[in-house]
């Protein structure tokens, strides 16, 4: 498939001004499927901060775990809410726009929690 022929350029942004229908509704499924992952994944990162407070309490160790996992859940609701108002807006651009953060931004968090849990793994080890 080709690449959207670019409209402007913005900073270091491109925007693209899409050839076929298609491409644009690429960009729609992408943040179709990104929107219920990353809210279910701020279900994990809660239960994960509850499991960990439980653990604590039962005589565990503390870990930063808990935090980065609260930081998480917070990148997750932003790739969740940037996911939701590309599929409410009208322009192309702006899908296109937000659609990347939420991308950028489930990327990111998929890997904080990938942290997390070899920290949770390497506390409960040790």
């Amino acid at each position: 498939m080709a690449a959207p022929a670019v409209v402007a350029t913005q900073g270091c942004m491109k925007i693209p001004r899409y050839n076929h229908r298609s491409e644009a509704q690429l960009d729609e499924r992408t943040c179709r499927l990104i929107c219920p992952v990353a809210a279910g994944m701020v279900g994990v990162c809660l239960t994960g901060i509850g499991l960990l407070h439980l653990s604590m309490t039962m005589g565990g160790r503390q870990t930063v775990a808990d935090d980065l996992l609260s930081g998480d859940a917070l990148i997750f609701l932003v790739a969740t809410l940037t996911s939701y108002f590309a599929l409410r807006g009208q322009s192309e651009v702006r899908l296109y726009r937000l659609e990347r953060i939420a991308d950028a931004s489930f990327i990111v968090a998929m890997l904080i929690l990938t942290a997390a849990c070899f920290i949770i793994t390497y506390t409960l080890k040790h």
